[in-house]
């Protein structure tokens, strides 16, 4: 009989672990809170952004121009994609110190105050076709889409339903179900999972320009979680693994480099200038 206590104990222990995993699950994957610690110091030429959803809701985000001397009217722009627990300030931020040259634009997500909503994959990928319609309204310059892991999914999606003109993709997954099934080996998570961001799938058959950056020990997304993006890559323009982990990648004597390389070899692939 006490057999049969501890199992039933140890199952019902089991599934409350399993209900508090699937409730969590939004938190876990989009901590808005910690993503509104960040605070950063914009230069005096940044700009606020304003866009209207079509369920209502209001996404805040941010440009800040490039260096008027190297401005000319088909410099690509960037659009910036940031991980879950970055915001629009600080993703704009990094790109602009990478790319002082280039005009730098990024929004923060659907639920990451200011802007509002509640955040899901789901509307995180629909969203950016609505921000880069928002941005093109003005001109109609060449964006290239930058994605920092879980940003990285969403700047995939935004590339397969609208004309990016390249792609730069930093520690990306080949689906979240995956990372997931890593990080929660002993949960049922096909069954649990209400979010789905299949970057694989995105990436297929695109005729983007794109530049594969991955982190050699990075334990949030396993290198090879990145590396399995590459036979789907039909115009991988650049490739490169940095012997970082995923959070200090960014700060890595050989993350710069590799970025502006990126850059480099995305406009001057054949196809960038289509990508209007």
């Amino acid at each position: 009989m006490w057999l049969a206590h501890v199992a039933l104990t140890l199952a019902a222990l089991y599934t409350a672990l399993l209900a508090g995993v699937y409730f969590a699950q939004t938190w876990i994957i989009f901590p808005t809170t910690l993503a509104g610690t960040a605070r950063v110091q914009l230069p005096s030429s940044a700009q606020r952004l304003e866009v209207r959803t079509s369920d209502g809701e209001t996404l805040i985000g941010v440009r800040i121009p490039g260096a008027r001397q190297a401005f000319h009217e088909n410099a690509s722009k960037l659009l910036g994609f940031g991980g879950n627990a970055w915001n629009a300030e600080a993703m704009a931020l990094y790109l602009h110190g990478l790319f002082p040259e280039h005009e730098v634009s990024a929004f923060h997500y659907r639920g990451y105050a200011p802007s509002s909503g509640r955040p899901s994959a789901e509307m995180l990928l629909s969203d950016s076709t609505v921000i880069f319609d928002h941005l093109q309204q003005d001109a109609q310059a060449p964006v290239v889409a930058v994605g920092f892991s879980i940003g990285a999914s969403i700047a995939a999606y935004l590339a397969q339903h609208r004309p990016a003109a390249g792609l730069i993709l930093v520690t990306p997954f080949d689906s979240l179900e995956g990372v997931a099934k890593d990080h929660y080996w002993w949960a049922p998570v096909g069954l649990l999972l209400r979010h789905h961001m299949p970057t694989i799938e995105f990436l297929r058959g695109s005729p983007v320009p794109t530049a594969l950056i991955m982190a050699g020990r990075d334990t949030i997304v396993p290198a090879r979680r990145s590396a399995a993006l590459r036979p789907v890559i039909e115009k991988l323009v650049f490739e490169s693994t940095i012997n970082a982990g995923h959070n200090d990648l960014y700060g890595h004597a050989d993350f710069a480099p590799a970025m502006r390389e990126a850059l480099a070899k995305i406009v001057a692939a054949p196809d960038h200038a289509a990508g209007r």
